[in-house]
């Protein structure tokens, strides 16, 4: 049996379908993990299935329905043997426009559901997780929770919330076996600027939407931060994964740390075209 599964045998993957998460599922697949994955529409989950009948199950989970997805992690827990080794909540999305032009319901839905939503299933993951004594939640933030990318304050503040949940956790799990990974990831090409909920535009947010575009596109590839995932769970430790490009994932949150807020805010304005 590869290692990783020595380590954790069983997982939940929110947003299993496409992108990073679809990545995940499958590299811990390949580890010989038995992977309970979800997606709003279970469907898409279809060819993962087939390719490893046995090993992975498709779940319909929506974080925007907190009781539901309570509900569809605590049947997914039971048909595990009663708890998850590890819990990776990927699922979200990206919602795209001037503050000022979009509804502030739409910004809160946001919120809500990649807040809220992964609160409720982490809460339940972990308190599985301390009575078992074994585990490890990982919280899918982004670099965006240090450089917000313009246009899209909701995902910024959701993310934002994601690194400071995994924090609190992360200092109430020390000197115990459970782990609470903070993965952060830059761009990655996957259909995330394809999916984008494009709220109201004007000249400047089609301009750097223009950018941003280009840039998801141009981006590695997301076995790469599959890859990186790996290898933060085979150290079994709490902490904060940076995934990406150099310069996204080493360089920019080196220079974020040294550099004024004035001169970061300016030089994330030139980043973005703005």
């Amino acid at each position: 049996m590869a290692r990783l599964a020595q380590l954790h045998a069983t997982a939940f993957v929110t947003g299993a379908s496409a992108g990073l998460g679809q990545a995940f599922a499958r590299m811990l697949l390949s580890e010989g993990v038995r992977v309970w994955g979800t997606s709003r529409d279970p469907a898409r989950l279809g060819a993962l299935a087939a390719e490893h009948p046995g090993a992975f199950a498709p779940v319909a989970l929506d974080l925007a329905d907190a009781r539901g997805a309570a509900g569809a992690f605590a049947s997914a827990s039971a048909a595990a043997g009663g708890a998850f080794d590890l819990v990776i909540s990927n699922a979200g999305y990206g919602l795209y426009g001037d503050f000022g032009l979009v509804e502030a319901s739409a910004w809160r839905g946001q919120i809500d559901a990649m807040v809220g939503g992964v609160l409720e299933l982490s809460h339940a993951a972990y308190r599985s997780m301390r009575g078992r004594g074994h585990g490890c939640l990982v919280h899918v933030s982004s670099i965006a929770a240090e450089f917000p990318i313009p246009y899209m304050s909701g995902y910024n503040v959701a993310k934002a919330g994601l690194s400071a949940l995994s924090e609190s956790l992360a200092f109430e799990a020390r000197g115990t076996p459970i782990a609470v990974i903070d993965f952060r990831p830059g761009d990655y090409r996957t259909d995330f600027n394809k999916a984008m909920r494009m709220g109201p535009q004007n000249d400047t947010t089609r301009r750097v939407w223009s950018r941003l575009d280009a840039m998801f596109s141009a981006s590695p590839a997301p076995e790469r931060a599959a890859a990186d995932l790996r290898r933060a769970l085979l150290r079994n430790r709490s902490g904060i994964v940076r995934s990406g490009s150099l310069f996204q994932a080493r360089v920019a949150p080196l220079l974020g740390r040294l550099v004024p807020s004035a001169l970061k805010r300016r030089a994330t304005a030139a980043y973005f075209g703005v």
